[in-house]
C-alpha cells in the first residue's frame, strides 16, 4: 500500500519546464491580429501585406484596432516570460518567451502561419528587463510615427536588444537568449529587408 504522503510528491523540474514551454507556445499561438480582425469581418491574412501583425492591422483597420493587437501580443509575451520565470527561474523566462514567439510565428491554432513576433518579444522584454523593454517599445513607436515603416522600427529595436541588455548589466545567459530572439525576429524580416533595399516596402497609415 502506498504511504499517505506518496501522492504529494513534488513535480520534477523537467516536467515543470516542459509544462511552461508547451503552455507558452500554445498561448503564443493565439493571434490577436487574426482574431480581432475576424471580429470585424476581415481576414487580415488576405488584406494589405498579408502579415497577421499589428502593423498590417494598422494599415487595414486603423489605429485603434492596431493598438488592441499590440497590447494583446505584448501581454502574451509578458505572460510567457512570467510563467517561465515563476515556474522555473528568472532566466528561464527568456526561454518561455522564445516559445511564445515561436507560437506566434507558427501558430497551431491558425495553420502555422503567423506574424513576425516583434510586439510579443517587446512585451516579454518589458517584463524581464523593464527599462530595456520600455526603451525598445518607445523607439519602435517613434520610428513608426516618423518614418511610417514598421519594418524599419522592428529591425532597429531587434538590433538594439542585445546592446541594451548588455548596458543594463544582464547576465550572459540573458544576453544569449536575447540574441536568439533578436536573430529569429530579424530572419522573419528578411523579405522586408529585401523590399527596403529595393525601395518597395509598404508604409503604414492610420
Amino acid at each position: 500500500m502506498a504511504s499517505r504522503g506518496s501522492y504529494n510528491q513534488p513535480v520534477s523540474p523537467l516536467i515543470s519546464a516542459l509544462f511552461a514551454l508547451v503552455a507558452s507556445y500554445l498561448m503564443g499561438s493565439f493571434s490577436f491580429a487574426i482574431l480581432i480582425a475576424a471580429s470585424s469581418g476581415v481576414d487580415i491574412r488576405t488584406e494589405g501585406s498579408g502579415n497577421p501583425g499589428a502593423s498590417n492591422v494598422l494599415r487595414v483597420l486603423g489605429r485603434r484596432t492596431a493598438i488592441l493587437v499590440l497590447i494583446g501580443d505584448g501581454l502574451k509575451g509578458a505572460a510567457a516570460a512570467w510563467m517561465g520565470a515563476t515556474i522555473v527561474g528568472p532566466e528561464f523566462g527568456y526561454v518561455t518567451l522564445f516559445a511564445a514567439i515561436v507560437g506566434h510565428t507558427f501558430p497551431i491554432w491558425h495553420g502555422f502561419k503567423g506574424g513576425k513576433s516583434v510586439a510579443t518579444a517587446i512585451g516579454g522584454f518589458i517584463f524581464l528587463a523593464p527599462a530595456v523593454g520600455l526603451v525598445l517599445g518607445v523607439v519602435w513607436i517613434v520610428i513608426v510615427a516618423v518614418w511610417k515603416t514598421a519594418s524599419i522600427a522592428s529591425i532597429a529595436v531587434m538590433l538594439m536588444a542585445v546592446p541594451g541588455m548588455w548596458l543594463a548589466g544582464r547576465s550572459n545567459d540573458e544576453l544569449i537568449w536575447t540574441g536568439v530572439i533578436a536573430i529569429f525576429v530579424l530572419v522573419r524580416h528578411s523579405s522586408n529587408i529585401k523590399r527596403l533595399l529595393g525601395s518597395s516596402e509598404q508604409k503604414v497609415t492610420g
